[in-house]
């Protein structure tokens, strides 16, 4: 397996001093959301194929794949301008991903935390925006994925093969997989049980997977942990992984640069 993380975890810097630390921390690979990692890029509308090149090239000299190029947009979202503008900008990254090549170009289907009903009326909005993507990343013969999340229109293991049926295009879209987005009751669900069903239903879909922990405060606020340290049982993941994927990108998302090396030893341990 592969090991990775969120770039910006680790702060915005320039590209070359990003891959170098990067390689000295210890990573193979990297998601890269290009606005928030890199201090020559503030925006999509910023990149530039010389941004690119030499992205591509300075990664590629200190070993770090990038399996996924992150451009998270709102794309379920009933506003049709807000909707339209989401659909172009990931457009525009599937393009500019002929010159990066990365893997995949990567999101969610949201921003917001949306209510049962809310999630129900953005879902055929996220159908249209997805199916444009796709249609997009066919013509350029790049692939799109999507990352399901409990509060999101694209909630569920139903929902993630609902997509994938109707759009039957499983070269060009795939998933990103992230445990502690589809956990919504750590309390009471059956962990093993759960995460089974999910890979041996929609394993074939996943290109990279996110890693992360958390426990919930009095409060029950989200609150981030060392991997191992939280409510994420990884049995069946892990034995997933060797048995299906033992070539799985493995993203560690919120990672603290202070404890990096423990999580990273977790990685490896998976």
């Amino acid at each position: 397996m592969k090991i990775g993380v969120r770039a910006h975890d680790y702060g915005k810097m320039k590209i070359e001093e990003l891959a170098q630390t990067l390689h000295e921390r210890g990573y193979n690979c990297a998601q890269l959301a290009l606005p928030k990692a890199f201090a020559e890029i503030d925006s999509y509308d910023d990149i530039t194929v010389a941004h690119l090149d030499k992205i591509r090239t300075e990664f590629e000299k200190h070993e770090i794949e990038i399996p996924v190029f992150g451009c998270y947009m709102d794309l379920g979202n009933p506003d049709d301008m807000v909707r339209e503008k989401a659909v172009e900008t990931f457009k525009k990254c599937l393009a500019y991903n002929k010159e990066l090549g990365a893997t995949v170009v990567g999101t969610e289907t949201a921003y917001p935390h949306l209510s049962k009903e809310e999630k129900k009326i953005w879902y055929p909005y996220m159908m249209d925006s997805v199916k444009r993507i796709v249609d997009e990343a066919a013509r350029l013969d790049v692939k799109a994925a999507i990352e399901p999340v409990y509060w999101h229109p694209l909630e569920n293991l139903e929902a993630i093969l609902d997509v994938m049926n109707q759009i039957q295009d499983e070269k060009h879209l795939r998933m990103i997989f992230d445990a502690s987005n589809l956990l919504e009751f750590p309390d009471t669900t059956n962990q093993y049980a759960y995460w089974s069903e999910w890979l041996n239903e929609a394993g074939k879909y996943i290109e990279a997977m996110h890693i992360k922990d958390f426990k919930l405060d009095e409060n029950g606020q989200y609150c981030p942990t060392l991997l191992g340290e939280g409510v994420i049982q990884y049995q069946a993941i892990s034995e997933w992984l060797h048995k299906n994927r033992p070539d799985m990108y493995l993203l560690r998302e919120e990672m603290n640069p202070q404890t990096d090396k423990k999580d990273i030893e977790y990685l490896k341990n998976l």
